[in-house]
């Protein structure tokens, strides 16, 4: 049996378009729904509860129940499944993770400054999740798979990584270009030996990232072959080259390998870059 996609509500705008956008991923590819709700999560974004408002409870009722009707409404054939559980979102929806094809979250908080910032639940999960999470942003091109194109960033991937994967079955189920992209930057110290010279260093690195990318999506490709394979080569650093890209992409995908620190954020520069602003929902994939 197919793993559900869990997904992150918290009656929040994002967490809307966040469940909205993993209602038509689930139908995609006839996966069953599972929204979970934390009931401690205004605690945790710092959001106040107002003076006489309801029992904690009844207030995560009302948000799960109102998710659910707009799940179902959207698509009646996914089939849902609800749980509210009493403890913080993070160590909810990391508990979850391992029972999920992939957790599914809003891109913003619900605090003062939701308007900017990558919710504090969404970065912290991301970061910290041995399991795909998904990142739900973007303008309504992307979030509507508009763009019929999937966007893989190509780091010091294995062929065969599970990020190579995924990207592949999502754009086999969307029927979409697969834009398998590597930034290259040529160090301004770098010299050639004598038989680059002709060509100039550049074209060394330039030469290398385009091997990296062939050994990487060779063998998914051979597995998939009604997929349409775009392979890039970009001068630039790597962060800036995906979130430009992102712009005309339906979904980012991202190997991670995760960086283990005392604190907080672990993920590497490139995945923090894109989840805060990539311009469409980004898929982190932790490297197992």
């Amino acid at each position: 049996m197919e793993l559900p996609l869990v997904v992150g509500v918290d009656g929040s705008d994002a967490g809307l378009r966040a469940l909205d956008w993993a209602v038509d991923e689930a139908a995609r590819h006839g996966l069953p729904l599972r929204l979970v709700h934390a009931s401690q999560w205004e605690r945790y974004e710092g959001v106040a509860p107002p003076e006489h408002a309801p029992a904690e409870q009844a207030i995560a009722d009302r948000v799960i129940g109102t998710a659910a009707e707009r799940a179902a409404r959207r698509n009646p054939e996914v089939e849902i499944s609800v749980q509210v559980l009493a403890d913080d979102p993070v160590t909810v929806l990391l508990r979850e993770a391992p029972y999920a094809t992939a957790v599914v979250l809003g891109s913003k908080g619900r605090g003062e400054f939701a308007d900017l910032l990558l919710g504090s639940v969404s970065l912290s999960v991301a970061a910290r999740a041995a399991h795909p999470v998904v990142v739900v942003r973007g303008d309504k091109a992307g979030l509507e798979s508009g763009h019929d194109r999937v966007l893989l960033g190509v780091g010091d991937t294995a062929p065969g990584s599970p990020a190579v994967r995924f990207a592949f079955r999502e754009a086999e189920a969307r029927g979409s270009v697969l834009d398998a992209v590597r930034a290259w930057r040529c160090p301004a110290y770098e010299t050639a030996d004598r038989a680059e010279r002709a060509a100039g260093p550049e074209h060394h690195y330039e030469q290398r990232a385009s091997a990296l990318v062939d050994a990487a999506v060779a063998a998914e490709a051979e597995e998939h072959p009604a997929v349409r394979v775009r392979r890039t080569t970009v001068e630039g650093p790597a962060h800036k080259v995906l979130i430009r890209r992102s712009a005309a992409a339906d979904l980012l995908v991202l190997g991670a390998r995760h960086r283990h620190g005392h604190f907080g954020l672990q993920l590497g520069r490139v995945g923090h870059a894109a989840l805060h602003h990539a311009a469409c929902p980004v898929v982190v994939v932790p490297r197992r």
